[in-house]
């Protein structure tokens, strides 16, 4: 899911990338944890992705 949210953003396909990003993240969250490598890639894809729309303000936190 992750790599067609990515290709998605590449087709500038933004909100779809954003939609399957937010459930990639949550999925991650809940199956590996918070701090689980693999978690916290899909919340900086998550944050690339948001930061493409010219939304920095979500994207920032998800990026400290």
């Amino acid at each position: 899911m992750a790599n067609l949210a990515s290709t998605y953003r590449n087709q500038g396909r933004r909100k779809e990338a954003e939609e399957l990003g937010v459930q990639v993240m949550e999925t991650a969250k809940r199956v590996l944890g918070e701090e689980h490598p693999d978690t916290l890639t899909s919340m900086a894809n998550l944050a690339y992705a948001l930061a493409s729309q010219s939304r920095n303000e979500e994207a920032i936190p998800m990026m400290e």
